[in-house]
C-alpha cells in the first residue's frame, strides 16, 4: 500500500470519527462550541514516513589516522549531538517501532450539519412547522393589473388581444359584396344570410357598401352567387396581404407587477430554565450542559430563525447570558415555578400563532413544598409550546425525584411533555432521544 492509499485511509478514519457524535456529546468538551458553531474534536493519525538514524551519518566508522588499511579494526560510530545513550531521545527511552501518537484538532460543524448527523444517529426526522408569514419575496413580473405605471404596460399582451379581435371580426368583403348584388335582396336579407354563414359583418358596413354598389342585380338567386363565388378564409388573406390595422382598446391594457410570494418562515424560540441552587454541584451542572446544549444546536439547525433565552432560578428567577447559564451556582433555596413564571413573561414577545416554542427545564428535582403540584404543573399547562421537557440530573443514583414524578403523573406521558433522567454521561444521548422523539411523535 502506497502513501496515497494511506492518506485516503486515514482521511476516512477521521471522517468516521467526526460523524459519530455520540462520544463527543456524552464525554467531549462542549465549552469551545457556541450556538452557531459546534467544535467537534477530530482525531488525527500521524501518517507513516521514513526516519533516518542520526548514527548512520559519516559511514559505519572511521580510523583515527587517515583512511583505514585492509584488516585494520575501526572504532564505534560516534553518537549524534544531543543523544543520550545513543537512541536519539533526551530521556534515553527510545520509541518502539510504530509507537507514534495521534493528535486532535477540531472540525467546525454548523447547526444544520449537527441536526442532520443527530437525526441519522438517533433515527429521527423532526419537520419544523411554518407559522405566520414572516418573509415576503418578490419574484418575476408575472402578475398583471388594470392600472400601473406606463413603463410597466404589457404591450405584447395588448397587441395580441387587439390582433385576436381584429382577426375575429375579419371577413371576405368581396364575397359579401356579391350577396348585395342578388336580385330583390336588400341589406336586411344579406345581413340575415351573413349571420347564418357566421360571417361577422355589421349592418352599418352593409349599408355603406350598398349605397355605392354597381351591378345591383348581377345574380338571380343567392344559390347562383354561392355556386359562382368562393369565400376566401381569413388565414389565406393574412398570409397574402398581412394585417394593416390592429385595433387597440383601453380595456385590453394590462400592467405588469412583480409576483408576491408569501412564505411561512420557520421560527423558533427556546427557553432554557435551570436550577442554580446550592444543591446543583459541578457534576450536575455538567450533565445539564451535556443535555441542553445539543438540543439548542439541533433546533438551531432545523429552523430558519432561532432565538434562545436562558433563565436561572433558585427561589427567584432571572435571565442570564448563555455563557453564564451552565456554570452559574447560587446558595439559595429552590422554587421551580419561579423559572416558569419568568419564562411565561419572556414568551409574551413571541406569540404562539407566529412562533414555535420549546421550554426545557433542568435540575436535580428538588423543589419547595407543593410547588410542583400547585404552581409548576398549572404553568406548564398554560404556556403553549411544541414541547415541554424536564431534564432530571441525579448523578450516581437511580432514585427519582418527586418533581419529575409529579410532571409525569400530571401529563400522563402526553406528546408535548417529556421527562428525561440523566444519572451519568452514558444517559445523555438517551435523554436527548427521549425529548426529540416526543416532539417527532407530536408532529405525526
Amino acid at each position: 500500500m502506497g502513501l496515497r492509499e494511506d492518506l485516503e485511509r486515514y482521511r476516512e478514519v477521521g471522517e468516521r470519527a467526526r460523524e459519530d457524535l455520540a462520544a463527543f456529546v456524552q464525554y467531549g468538551d462542549l465549552r469551545p462550541s457556541a450556538e452557531d458553531a459546534i467544535s467537534v474534536p477530530v482525531k488525527l493519525v500521524d501518517l507513516p514516513e521514513f526516519a533516518y538514524d542520526e548514527r548512520a551519518r559519516g559511514g559505519v566508522g572511521r580510523a583515527e589516522d587517515g583512511p583505514p588499511r585492509p584488516g585494520q579494526p575501526v572504532g564505534e560510530p560516534e553518537p549524534a549531538a544531543g543523544d543520550g545513550d545513543g537512541d536519539g531521545d533526551e530521556d534515553g527511552k527510545g520509541d518502539e517501532a510504530g509507537d507514534g501518537h495521534a493528535g486532535h484538532e477540531t472540525y467546525e460543524m454548523n447547526p444544520a450539519e449537527f441536526a442532520e448527523a443527530l437525526d441519522d444517529r438517533l433515527g429521527l426526522d423532526l419537520e419544523p412547522k411554518g407559522k405566520a408569514v414572516r418573509e415576503r419575496t418578490t419574484g418575476d413580473y408575472n402578475d398583471v393589473a388594470r392600472t400601473g405605471p406606463k413603463g410597466t404596460l404589457d404591450f405584447e399582451r395588448l397587441f395580441k388581444q387587439g390582433l385576436k379581435r381584429t382577426l375575429a371580426t375579419d371577413f371576405d368583403e368581396a364575397y359579401v359584396t356579391e350577396a348585395l348584388r342578388v336580385a330583390d335582396w336588400d341589406v336586411d336579407d344579406v345581413f340575415r344570410w351573413a349571420r347564418g354563414q357566421s360571417i361577422p359583418v355589421s349592418r352599418a358596413w352593409l349599408e355603406r357598401r350598398a349605397s355605392d354598389l354597381d351591378e345591383p342585380d348581377r345574380w338571380d338567386t343567392i344559390d347562383a352567387m354561392e355556386a359562382a363565388c368562393e369565400m376566401e378564409s381569413t388565414a389565406t388573406r393574412v398570409r397574402r396581404d398581412g394585417v394593416e390595422d390592429v385595433a387597440l382598446r383601453r380595456d385590453d391594457e394590462r400592467y405588469r407587477h412583480p409576483e408576491i410570494r408569501e412564505e411561512k418562515r420557520k421560527s423558533v424560540v427556546v427557553v432554557n430554565i435551570r436550577d442554580v441552587s446550592g444543591s446543583m454541584r459541578e457534576e450536575k451542572r455538567d450533565l445539564v450542559e451535556r443535555t441542553l446544549a445539543p438540543l439548542d444546536w439541533y433546533l438551531s439547525g432545523k429552523y430558519d430563525e432561532a432565538v434562545f433565552c436562558y433563565v436561572a432560578h433558585d427561589a427567584e428567577a432571572w435571565e442570564v447570558e448563555r455563557a453564564e447559564f451552565f456554570g452559574l451556582r447560587s446558595g439559595g433555596g429552590t422554587r421551580i415555578s419561579a423559572g416558569y413564571e419568568f419564562a411565561a413573561e419572556l414568551l409574551e414577545e413571541y406569540p404562539w400563532r407566529e412562533w414555535n416554542r420549546y421550554v426545557f427545564a433542568a435540575g436535580d428535582g428538588e423543589n419547595s413544598h407543593n410547588d410542583s403540584e400547585e404552581r409548576v404543573v398549572p404553568l406548564m399547562a398554560e404556556i403553549d409550546a411544541n414541547l415541554h421537557a424536564y431534564v432530571e440530573v441525579q448523578p450516581g443514583t437511580a432514585r427519582r425525584s418527586n418533581h419529575g414524578a409529579v410532571v409525569e403523573d400530571a401529563f400522563g406521558g402526553g406528546d408535548d411533555v417529556a421527562v428525561a433522567r440523566v444519572h451519568d454521561e452514558g444517559d445523555v444521548l438517551d435523554a436527548i432521544e427521549t425529548i426529540l422523539a416526543s416532539e417527532t411523535e407530536a408532529d405525526e
